[in-house]
């Protein structure tokens, strides 16, 4: 009797852990094609040949108009590297408003310093802006070390810091200077409404202010547009970007861009 009751007990024992396999299975599939349900918050992927990295909009925003800055004076991709490396560090590519004693902003720049004002400093164009100003001063500053040149900006406390995050830097001054094509894909929870054209005007309107002309007058200049608009998507409730005969689409079961469409290479397209 107890070896009959035993068997039992087993035998249910195994019924129920088939079953848990069985519905656990199911779940898993069932959220891999409700993708969509299964990942709500907007983020971005950079990929170029140096590595890959995950941004939230903001940060990607911040990226693109350090970029936008930087080709605006004309700067070299090195300059934009010791940019990235010092935002990484003061901020994490965020536009904070507070800060040790009164340091705001990307790069933590101080108003008792001279920087400007907190409503100048919380604005990154500017911000970004007086950091080059500051760093095309530093005497060799493109063949220097990152954390030296950084340094020389910012005379931080720890101005060895900036030195570890020039792996990252790379990687982004790569895909946000337009050097590696088709680098920035972001996605975000799209909304119900179409788009408005004003937002896609509101975008090239945003992007003058960084960049100066939106001219597009090489492929590079081109696809730095092009990670620029991507980048604030979000922000302007934008659902596609079409450059150079890829598209970039606000759907998350694609993985990145996509060949086709009728973009050229002399404009880039927003909707």
């Amino acid at each position: 009797m107890r070896l009959r009751f035993s068997r039992g007990v087993i035998t249910i024992a195994i019924i129920v852990i088939v079953l848990a396999v069985a519905i656990s299975v199911g779940l898993y599939h069932l959220l891999k094609k409700a993708a969509p349900l299964a990942v709500p918050e907007a983020h971005c992927t950079v990929r170029t040949p140096d590595g890959e990295l995950y941004l939230f909009p903001e940060q990607a925003q911040i990226s693109a108009t350090i970029a936008a800055v930087a080709a605006r004076r004309k700067l070299p991709e090195r300059a934009v590297v010791i940019a990235y490396g010092t935002a990484l560090q003061e901020s994490k590519l965020y536009n904070l408003d507070w800060g040790d004693r009164d340091s705001v902003g990307v790069f933590q720049q101080r108003e008792s310093q001279g920087w400007g004002s907190k409503k100048q400093l919380m604005d990154p164009v500017y911000a970004t802006n007086k950091f080059f100003a500051a760093l095309v001063k530093v005497k060799n500053y493109r063949k220097r070390p990152l954390a030296e040149a950084a340094q020389a900006v910012q005379r931080s406390a720890g101005g060895y810091a900036y030195a570890q995050h020039e792996s990252d830097a790379k990687i982004l001054a790569g895909a946000f200077t337009g050097r590696v094509p088709q680098a920035v894909h972001c996605w975000y929870p799209p909304g119900k409404s179409p788009v408005p054209q004003a937002k896609a005007t509101e975008a090239r309107k945003q992007l003058a202010k960084a960049l100066g002309s939106t001219a597009i007058s090489t492929k590079r200049r081109g696809w730095l547009v092009a990670a620029w608009s991507v980048a604030h998507a979000e922000k302007y409730a934008l659902s596609r970007v079409g450059y150079a005969g890829a598209t970039w689409s606000n759907d998350m079961r694609l993985d990145g861009w996509q060949a086709g469409g009728k973009s050229g290479s002399s404009r880039v397209e927003l909707s």
